[in-house]
């Protein structure tokens, strides 16, 4: 199949109108019906359905469709290889992380990243699904465990605990526990056992809905669980990396605290050369560092 007549018919699809098709491919509305027309019978099929408000794709067209915008991604992704060659560091970089994580740990940083690469365009997608970096769903991704995902760069950043954390209005209130068995006086709040999350906080959630809670505010992530904390609705089972931005946090029953969590960065092994995950990769870790000195002077305060 001819390359322009299938670009020609990308941008029509994506348009629903050969005008403005022919706008963005700065050519005229016939000489874009004409590559269409020439596609179709070159496929011997209609591909449009013609509507008085637009084109719209009929069931081939919507597999055409399908196809040219795989390849235009994929075409996307090796210019913006190509461009990793070059010193400066630009274009998108697509990165996924838990959405605790990356609303309240990574995206309060990303002024920092901006600040010193301006030209980046971050894409970050925040969910705890886990997504296939060798199939390109994303670039790099923060995750709460080691993957297990073959051909990936890999690199351990810290280990985070899950803790017991509340506001110091609602501890005013409520009087604030000395052992396991005062939480049964107290509303926690905790992701659902039912959401996904990491197996050692869930661990910890489990063992204290043990002792008789009676009232609890369930959410299916920690900025949920976080909001309720910070509004003083009760205590809270957090990951401790957050303390350093929210310092007038109590933690509570500070003996009680999850296993560790490994968090890891990871990217697949053909961007081991790209700029965009190198600078993103150096940012993140200078980042940890300066968190952990944070960590050691509260811990010594």
């Amino acid at each position: 199949m001819d390359w322009d007549k299938l670009r020609i018919f990308h941008a029509v699809a994506d348009a629903g109108s050969l005008t403005h098709a022919g706008e963005k491919l700065n050519l005229s509305q016939s000489a874009v019906s004409r590559q269409i027309r020439g596609l179709e019978e070159q496929l011997n099929t209609n591909l449009f359905h013609r509507h008085a408000r637009g084109l719209i794709l009929t069931e081939q067209g919507e597999l055409l469709f399908d196809a040219t915008a795989a390849m235009s991604k994929r075409l996307d992704t090796a210019a913006a290889r190509i461009r990793d060659s070059e010193e400066e560091v630009f274009g998108e970089l697509r990165v996924t992380t838990t959405t605790g994580f990356g609303t309240l740990w990574l995206a309060p940083r990303l002024p920092k990243l901006y600040e010193k690469y301006p030209d980046l365009k971050v894409d970050l997608m925040l969910e705890e699904r886990v997504l296939d970096l060798p199939m390109r769903e994303a670039d790099v991704a923060i995750r709460m465990k080691e993957p297990s995902q073959a051909d990936l760069v890999r690199k351990k950043l810290m280990m985070i605990k899950m803790c017991l954390y509340a506001s110091p209005a609602y501890l005013a209130e409520h009087g604030t526990p000395q052992r396991l068995e005062d939480m049964s006086d107290h509303r926690l709040i905790c992701q659902n056992t039912d959401s996904d999350q990491v197996n050692a906080g869930l661990q910890l959630v489990q063992q204290l809905m043990m002792y008789d809670v009676r009232s609890m505010l369930t959410v299916n992530n920690y900025f949920g669980v976080l909001q309720g904390v910070i509004h003083n609705l009760g205590i809270g089972v957090l990951p401790d990396y957050l303390i350093e931005d929210f310092p007038d946090l109590v933690q509570v029953l500070p003996d009680i605290e999850s296993a560790d969590v490994p968090v890891f960065l990871a990217y697949p092994e053909e961007l081991r050369a790209s700029k965009r995950v190198a600078a993103f990769k150096d940012f993140v870790q200078d980042e940890i560092i300066t968190h952990r000195k944070h960590l050691r002077h509260r811990k010594n305060a």
